[in-house]
């Protein structure tokens, strides 16, 4: 199909080299602004680590305990999960500039229209990933948590309680692996919706093969997500209505029929 004669690239040809030599500055940028980001994290590390383990603090203190706490069992435990949380609030906030890094080099070899259609996605790319990290902190987490502390018991089957006592390290790695689970996942709209764009599936495609699709998003979500039913199923579903939206939204911007 012939482009307008404004739809241009809007670049140069360059050699290997120059290629190669633009890719390692971005690169750098990227290293830069996440090691920046990396030891602002780590400074403010004791604040993010009280708001990734408030949901069990509150669900904890609902069920009687005053003085919800995390305990470690090895001496460098603390120390590195703290490097842990660093490493998520650095990753966090230095991935717009990652992924801004990312389009100023692959921008210059893209015609404008394909500029213009790539831009929405982009947009939504991180509006998506915290959507879904909100759903899994705001909504699963205390969902999640209330069920499994319920366990505890004041006296045991010999007069012996049943205390949660977890482990920070566990806790934090449990968090942090379904904070980013649901925030990757959540790109699901993103990922279909520019593959109906550029006409690789259409929205028939999608709506045929929706039944396979539930059963895949039960799979991802056991993959992903704990070995549990309740955060499995807080995945899963909206998995779902994300692939119902993306079939929305792969109809609206596929390529339609020419009329011969």
């Amino acid at each position: 199909m012939a482009r307008p004669e404004d739809d241009h690239i809007d670049d140069k040809p360059m050699p290997l080299l120059d290629h190669l030599i633009e890719l390692r500055r971005r690169l750098i940028w990227s290293a830069a602004a996440f090691l920046i980001c990396f030891m602002i994290a780590y400074y403010f590390s004791s604040a993010l680590y009280y708001f990734l383990a408030e949901p069990l603090a509150t669900v904890l203190r609902e069920q009687g305990n005053p003085d919800p706490h995390l305990i470690y069992t090895q001496l460098y435990e603390a120390f590195f999960t703290k490097i842990k949380v660093a490493f998520f609030g650095g990753a966090f906030v230095a991935f717009p500039v990652v992924a801004t890094q990312i389009w100023l080099f692959v921008a210059p070899g893209l015609y404008r229209s394909e500029k213009k259609a790539l831009l929405p996605f982009l947009a939504a790319t991180p509006i998506l990933f915290l959507l879904g990290a909100a759903l899994a902190y705001y909504f699963v987490f205390p969902f999640a948590w209330r069920f499994f502390a319920s366990f505890q018991t004041a006296t045991g089957g010999g007069g012996m309680p049943i205390e949660l006592l977890p482990r920070v390290s566990e806790y934090l790695d449990l968090v942090m692996k379904l904070i980013f689970a649901f925030g990757i996942t959540f790109q699901l709209p993103v990922a279909l919706t520019l593959l109906a764009k550029v006409g690789i599936v259409s929205s028939a495609q999608l709506r045929k093969f929706r039944r396979y699709a539930y059963v895949g998003m039960f799979i991802v979500a056991a993959i992903l997500a704990p070995p549990d039913v309740i955060t499995q199923t807080g995945l899963a579903l909206p998995l779902i209505a994300l692939y119902e939206i993306s079939i929305l939204s792969a109809r609206w911007v596929e390529p339609k029929p020419v009329e011969i």
